[in-house]
């Protein structure tokens, strides 16, 4: 991508995000003509003076092509949202980051993910079923998407990894930073061929207690839902519920000790209507989720035609109206309905009602649950 740098330029710009980098790209064509742009012409679009005065600022301070080259030397890929292998299901949610940092990589099994979060003082009652529910999970295919964080974020994505499934762990500082540091050969480990760590902060950027709020939608953007085991009355993991919920993603709930200080923010949100959740069965069947020996057989199936391919990497588990193809891939509406009603035909997509779309589901597959030993 010829314009990389000015992606990377404008993620850099405190104060610039998705709705000014849409503004930018709708004004100016490319990113490369607005980081050219004058103050006037950022004016027209609506940028206030701390954005403009922030832009000039980075002008003046920032290398374009040295720090393109920094990132690359940090071993991280740069996604935007020109890049084909961008996640699915983040590119569905409101105002998706307009750019990601990746170490490891993405898969297309990941569009069957489901988040873990939790308190990190956890108990060993949040430990124990947290391990179980992450390795079931990761059993029957589902990737596992947490924060890195101690507590429950560290068991879920070692449960993962334990279970020979697929992990990613979004952070809230910089790709070349692991936060909290006694968690940077668990990171190592997921980058190694089981998932991968991703951010849309840039290169350099600190932990900080302000940045976990939009790590954690992230989180529940990447996920088909959240579940929630162990989380106080003001956890993080609370907001992350938040926005999943205005991402029209599911939401779970562990029930916990109704005397535990730890259980107070899970038993609330199953009181507010969340799925509560007693087996593993209750997140599959909720999400329409069988095991995923059988989904990646379908997913496997190679795609005839570039419009087959364009289609096919945009669509999930989450259905996606054929207005939304058409805009999502620059098809005209008549290619993308033809190439789907062929798709359909191949075995390869579903129609769901109302012109909406979803990779096909293979039925009447079982689950694997793990059983009590006797």
């Amino acid at each position: 991508m010829s314009d990389l740098k000015y992606w990377l330029a404008f993620n850099y710009v405190n104060g610039i995000g998705p709705a000014k980098v849409q503004a930018l790209l709708g004004a100016f064509g490319d990113l490369e003509r607005a980081w050219q742009a004058g103050e006037g012409q950022l004016r027209d679009i609506g940028f206030d003076a701390r954005a403009i005065d922030s832009l000039r600022e980075a002008r003046q301070k920032l290398d374009l092509d040295a720090y393109a080259a920094k990132v690359e030397a940090s071993g991280a890929r740069t996604l935007t949202w020109e890049s084909a292998d961008y996640p699915a299901l983040l590119r569905q949610i409101p105002a998706a980051p307009p750019v990601l940092f990746v170490r490891g990589a993405f898969a297309p099994v990941d569009d069957w993910a489901v988040a873990i979060v939790g308190t990190r003082r956890l108990s060993a009652y949040g430990r124990l079923v947290t391990h179980d529910l992450a390795t079931a999970l990761a059993r029957n295919g589902i990737t596992i998407v947490s924060g890195l964080a101690r507590g429950i974020d560290g068991v879920a994505h070692r449960a993962a990894l334990e279970a020979d499934g697929r992990t990613i762990a979004v952070m809230g500082c910089g790709i070349d930073r692991v936060y909290p540091p006694e968690h940077r050969d668990l990171a190592h480990a997921i980058v190694d061929g089981h998932g991968a760590l991703v951010t849309d902060f840039p290169l350099g950027t600190e932990p900080s207690s302000v940045n976990f709020p939009a790590r954690n939608r992230l989180i529940s953007g990447l996920s088909l839902g959240v579940l929630v085991i162990e989380a106080g009355e003001r956890s993080g993991a609370l907001i992350t519920a938040r926005f999943a919920l205005e991402q029209d993603r599911d939401v779970f709930a562990v029930p916990g000790n109704i005397n535990s200080p730890v259980s107070v923010g899970t038993n609330r949100l199953i009181q507010q209507g969340a799925k509560l959740v007693t087996r593993i069965e209750d997140i599959l069947e909720e999400l329409n989720l069988r095991m995923v020996t059988e989904q990646q057989a379908a997913q496997a199936v190679l795609p005839d035609s570039a419009e087959e391919a364009a289609l096919l990497s945009q669509l999930s588990s989450q259905p996606l109206h054929v207005d939304d193809l058409g805009r999502l891939t620059g098809m005209p509406s008549y290619l993308v309905s033809s190439t789907l009603t062929l798709m359909e035909l191949k075995g390869m997509v579903q129609q769901v009602g109302a012109m909406n779309y979803v990779r096909l589901r293979e039925p009447d597959v079982a689950y694997q649950a793990d059983t009590p030993e006797e």
